[in-house]
């Protein structure tokens, strides 16, 4: 996949498999509708932060869950 270019299919990418990588539990909170292209260099960081790790402290998940809460339109 592409994500060299913002489009709502890639932030829709973006973000779900943000979401399954954090198994998230409340998922449904975080709906790529709610994401903008402004925000999408901020999700594009995201998720290559998230692929590179293959686990995750609780806090490190609650701070990577509060920066997609504050890039949410």
């Amino acid at each position: 996949m592409d994500l060299s270019t913002p489009s709502p299919e890639n932030i829709h990418f973006l973000i779900e498999a943000i979401k399954e990588k954090l198994r998230m539990v409340n998922a449904d909170a975080m709906k790529s509708e709610h994401f903008g292209p402004d925000c999408y260099e901020d999700l594009v960081y995201l998720y290559e932060l998230v692929n590179k790790r293959s686990a995750f402290s609780p806090s490190e998940m609650q701070a990577i869950v509060a920066e997609l809460g504050s890039l949410r339109k």
